[in-house]
């Protein structure tokens, strides 16, 4: 089973992808994009690793 993301990481992360499409499928790059805009570093890595699971996901084509 995997780990269950906050309503707040989620919302988030939609949000973002709504606003830019700068966003890649690669954590490292989307957690630079973040920057110091996150509120702590938990929190952006956390974003960044679900924005980088949907764009993985968009790719294969498994997105709702």
């Amino acid at each position: 089973m995997g780990r269950i993301k906050s309503t707040l990481v989620k919302r988030t992360g939609h949000n973002l992808l709504k606003e830019e499409n700068n966003f890649s499928e690669d954590f490292n790059v989307n957690k630079k994009l973040l920057g110091d805009t996150m509120p702590s570093k938990k929190v952006r890595n956390k974003i960044a690793g679900y924005i980088s699971r949907l764009k993985v996901q968009a790719r294969e084509g498994k997105v709702q």
